[in-house]
C-alpha cells in the first residue's frame, strides 16, 4: 500500500494569499526556509497497477494532480487513475475540490457519513451542484467499527473512527458535534496487516483513536497549531485551536504529549499545518523539538509505503 501527501497545509495553504504573519511572510522574501504547501489531501494505493482513492478533495485539487503524473495515465482521452473519493468531513478544505473534477466521465464514488453527506446537501450544498455534471455515487462510510473496501483500489481495508472535532460553520452540528461530523480513517494493508490512522482534524484524544494510533505502523494526524492560542496571540482570530477542533502540539496534554508515549518504531507525521504554525520554519526551536522528538512534517510529494 502507498499513500502519497497531495496536501500538507490546514486551509489556505501555505503562504496562505492574504496573511502577513511571520511565516508567511518570510516565505514570500526569501527569508524563511520552508517548503510551500497546499491544501490537505492524500491519495491511497493498494500496490502496483492499483488506482488510487483520493481522500479529501482540496480546493487545490486541480495543482495536486499536475505535481503527480501517476494520478494521470493517459489510457485514454479522458482518464485518471483516480477510482473514488473519501471524505474525512464536510468541512470547505476538504470538499471544494469536487468542484474542480465535474467533468469525470461517470459518477464519482464518494464514501462518507451520514452526517458529512447532510451537510454537502444542505449546508453547502456541492452534491447537488455535481447532479448537473459526472454526479456522484454516494458510499455510506458506518461508525459501528465494520470495515469497507473501495472499488479499484485492492488488498486495503477502511474503517472509520469518529472523533472529537468540529464540523463546518454551515453545519447544523457545528455547535453540538454528533459522531460521524470528523473521523479518521484506519487504513491496512491486507498483504503486509500494516495500517496507517489518518487523523487531520483531531480536536480531542479518546480511547478508540488512541487504541488504533498505537496499533498503527504509521500515524498522520492533527498538526493545525503548535499552541492553543497562536493565532490569538498573532492577532489573527479571537479563538483557540481547541474552539475550532485541533488539539495543539504543545502543552501536557497537545499532541506530542500523546505522541511520546507511541513505541519509536511507529512512524509519526504531523499534517494539516496552519500557516501560522512555527514548525513550517525548519530552523525554528520548534522544528528542532519535533526533530529530537522522532516527529516528522509532512510535505506536499512525500509518499509512504506499508
Amino acid at each position: 500500500m502507498k499513500i502519497r501527501v497531495l496536501g500538507s497545509a490546514a486551509g489556505g495553504g501555505f503562504p496562505q494569499w492574504n496573511c502577513n504573519c511571520s511565516n508567511c511572510a518570510g516565505f514570500r522574501n526569501g527569508t524563511l526556509r520552508a517548503r510551500a504547501r497546499t491544501q490537505s489531501s492524500i491519495a491511497v494505493a493498494g500496490g502496483p497497477g492499483s488506482s488510487w482513492a483520493l481522500v479529501n478533495a482540496s480546493p487545490d485539487i486541480t495543482a495536486q494532480l499536475a505535481a503527480n503524473p501517476v494520478l494521470q495515465p493517459g489510457r485514454a482521452v479522458r482518464d485518471s487513475a483516480l477510482a473514488a473519493i473519501v471524505l474525512v468531513d464536510g468541512q470547505v478544505d476538504h470538499t471544494t475540490g469536487l468542484y474542480m473534477l465535474r467533468e469525470s466521465v461517470r459518477p464519482w464514488p464518494l464514501w462518507c457519513t451520514d452526517s458529512s453527506y447532510a451537510d454537502l446537501t444542505r449546508g453547502n450544498p456541492v452534491l447537488q451542484v455535481l447532479s448537473y455534471y459526472c454526479g456522484v455515487n454516494r458510499q455510506r462510510i458506518g461508525l459501528d467499527g465494520e470495515e469497507f473496501v473501495v472499488d479499484g483500489v485492492p488488498h486495503v481495508r477502511w474503517r472509520a473512527l469518529p472523533v472529537g472535532s468540529k464540523p463546518a460553520p454551515y453545519s447544523p452540528n457545528r455547535e453540538s458535534p454528533v459522531p460521524g461530523d470528523n473521523i479518521a480513517l484506519m487504513i491496512t494493508d491486507e498483504v503486509t496487516g500494516r495500517a496507517a490512522l489518518y487523523a487531520p482534524g483531531l480536536g480531542a484524544m479518546d480511547e478508540p483513536v488512541w487504541r488504533s494510533m498505537q496499533s498503527a505502523a504509521c500515524v498522520l494526524v492533527d498538526g493545525t497549531f503548535w499552541t492553543d492560542d497562536e493565532m490569538i496571540r498573532l492577532g489573527v482570530s479571537h479563538k483557540r485551536a481547541r474552539d475550532i477542533g485541533h488539539l495543539p502540539q504543545s502543552g501536557p496534554d497537545g499532541m506530542l504529549a500523546w505522541l511520546e508515549r507511541l513505541p519509536r518504531s511507529i512512524r509519526k507525521i504531523l499534517i494539516h499545518v496552519n500557516n501560522t504554525n512555527p514548525i513550517l520554519d525548519e530552523d525554528s526551536a520548534e522544528r528542532a523539538e519535533l526533530t529530537r522528538r522522532a516527529v516528522e512534517v509532512a510535505w506536499d510529494g512525500m509518499e509512504i509505503a506499508l
